[in-house]
């Protein structure tokens, strides 16, 4: 399965608007599979966006369940909150042919933010 950032952004913006401390969070992202979910969910945990808890062996299945978000996930996420940044960072990588690593995309995220800020 292939990562996708759109997703996880999607993922990290669901997870931002439910309650703190209602234990697993089931999160549904219209138009994506609990398989896609689940999938991106468990990235998100290996790269320590969020805590998530893995209940696959108890279902036979793959299957993630959020708990809450991190510093590093809630930075991520200010970084790609808006959405003309995330467009444009996007369409700068598309542009020059650059796959969409996590740490190219924070870093043209925090540039063009950074832009965004002072004026340039």
């Amino acid at each position: 399965m292939k990562r996708s950032m759109d997703l996880c952004r999607e993922i990290l913006l669901n997870l931002e608007a439910q309650p703190f401390g209602s234990g697993v969070i089931e999160v549904k992202i219209r138009d994506n599979t609990e398989l896609e979910v689940s999938y991106h969910l468990m990235l998100l945990d290996q790269a320590g966006l969020v805590e998530a808890e893995n209940l696959s062996k108890s279902t036979q299945k793959m299957k993630w369940r959020a708990r809450y978000i991190t510093w590093a996930g809630h930075e991520f996420l200010e970084a790609s909150r808006n959405q003309t940044i995330w467009d444009r960072a996007k369409a700068t990588m598309a542009e020059k042919s650059v796959g969409m690593s996590f740490d190219i995309v924070k870093t043209i995220l925090i540039k063009y933010g950074t832009e965004a800020l002072i004026g340039k």
